[in-house]
């Protein structure tokens, strides 16, 4: 057995003393602050693997010393699920120096990379070979392919192509016991026996750590045509998005909500930025692909805005005239996060709800919310189409941020989470459980799920190696 004073030395030896970062080696804080800023661990040491064979020799070490591993991508996470924990005896495995691309395959319409590929990486090696990865989020400049997938990513186009487990054909995997899984063969039909590969996808490095992927590549369309449309309510937003489905089917692939509040941050901490119908109480973005033309995708484009006009469904619409127009208009959906950033510490909830019950849920949610706490302010946006709303509580006017979360948010939570349930929804979307929810999701999960959840755990992590107190807070065997 290796002990943990000679782990450092045998970790070392596997990957070269350069790539084992110590706290001796200089501040850690990239590696130990979680993206919010809400919570900053203190690691053993980062070790920066180079290829499979050294991440499962580092699984390796690490099970022989009994040392905990913290599996971490772009460090992009929203639930403080990449990040060591306090004590200063977990070792942060980075994936950073797996980026390779391994193979891209046109005629099978698919790409292999490795872990620690930058999401925007993956999209252009797709795009130069003229094809779509169609995975696309907010932090795709810095999140990797492999955090996307143990979280199960969604992003601004599930609507069209699915979550990350959809776009997934093949893993290659290091499990607990330091071994190599691999099965990246990019089949679409593959029967002989369980689902190895859904089971890592999404447990959030509890399981085994993602080395590569196989991913699915589509066409590249046509044409897209982004608009921006105005509605009174979000009753109104989801009759508008029954009849863009209906009108283009998966030619939508975006259909995004954003309310006034939401938006008006943006303008507060984003002046530069333009923004249609900003007064509106809430407003839509759509995208549309084509693969006949971009004459025809925008001459469908204006006939269902022009009806969505004509009986109120809509207040005022417009289409982006070119690329530039269009990057802005995403542009502005995808600065709330960072204007909320800057307005102050706020109270995130990344729920999934049935989309024909999210009208009815943020009118009485909301009510709820104000009675309760009065002058706390709402942000809503998010991925209206598949059902994923950013819920988001921030501290009323003039109050410090950061008093307005320890005194509140607890409360806050459970009114909120307690209202999705009733709703039929998910505490959590596309975010994960990691450490942030881990100790609430036994109130909204059953405890048949919790049950088999733990049976797997033990059974392929049987020393709590991987990622512990994430997803399963404070998981013990025997």
């Amino acid at each position: 057995m290796t002990t943990p004073d000679h782990l450092l030395d045998a970790l070392r030896a596997i990957t070269g003393a350069a790539h084992v970062l110590t706290p001796a080696d200089g501040d850690l804080a990239a590696y130990e602050q979680d993206q919010r800023r809400r919570f900053r661990g203190k690691a053993r040491a980062v070790v920066r693997p180079a290829s499979t064979a050294q991440v499962a020799a580092v699984v390796r070490a690490c099970a022989d010393a009994r040392v905990a591993i913290v599996p971490q991508g772009g460090n992009t996470g929203l639930v403080v699920g990449s990040v060591p924990d306090a004590s200063g005896a977990q070792i942060v495995l980075s994936t950073q120096r797996l980026r390779a691309v391994r193979a891209l395959d046109p005629a099978n319409a698919t790409i292999t990379a490795e872990a620690g590929c930058i999401l925007a990486s993956v999209q252009q090696a797709a795009f130069e070979a003229g094809l779509l990865f169609p995975l696309s989020l907010a932090a795709e400049g810095s999140c990797t392919l492999g955090g996307n997938l143990a979280t199960n990513a969604g992003g601004t186009q599930v609507l069209r192509y699915g979550n990350a487990r959809e776009l997934c054909l093949g893993l290659e995997v290091v499990t607990a016991q330091g071994e190599i899984w691999s099965s990246l063969s990019g089949l679409r039909k593959d029967n002989t026996g369980y689902a190895l590969r859904d089971l890592f996808i999404g447990s959030e490095g509890t399981l085994g750590i993602i080395t590569a992927a196989t991913m699915k590549l589509f066409p590249q369309p046509k044409a897209r045509l982004t608009a921006w449309a105005a509605v009174p309510g979000l009753a109104a937003a989801v009759q508008l998005l029954t009849r863009a489905q209906a009108a283009f089917d998966a030619g939508l692939t975006g259909f995004e909500v954003m309310n006034r509040f939401a938006l008006s941050l943006v303008a507060r901490h984003f002046p530069d930025q333009r923004l249609p119908f900003q007064d509106a109480p809430w407003c839509v973005l759509l995208e549309l692909s084509d693969n006949q033309s971009e004459a025809h995708a925008r001459a469908a484009f204006e006939s269902l805005l022009a009806r969505a006009i004509g009986d109120g469904c809509a207040t005022d619409t417009v289409i982006a005239e070119n690329l530039t127009q269009a990057q802005a208009l995403w542009q502005a959906r995808e600065r709330i996060s960072p204007a909320q950033a800057a307005e102050g510490l706020n109270i995130k909830h990344d729920i999934s709800l049935p989309v024909s019950r999210i009208p009815d849920f943020v009118a009485a949610t909301g009510a709820e919310l104000a009675r309760a706490f009065p002058g706390a302010r709402l942000v809503s946006f998010g991925h209206l189409g598949d059902g994923n709303l950013h819920y988001n509580v921030q501290a009323p006017q003039g109050m410090d941020s950061r008093a307005f979360l320890l005194a509140h948010e607890a409360q806050i939570n459970e009114r909120v989470y307690d209202a999705v349930q009733r709703a039929g929804g998910s505490i959590s979307a596309e975010h994960g459980i990691g450490s942030l929810k881990a100790a609430i999701l036994p109130r909204y999960q059953s405890p048949v799920a919790l049950a088999l959840m733990r049976r797997i755990k033990a059974a392929l992590d049987p020393q709590d190696l991987l990622n512990p107190g994430r997803v399963l807070e404070h998981f013990r065997f025997g």
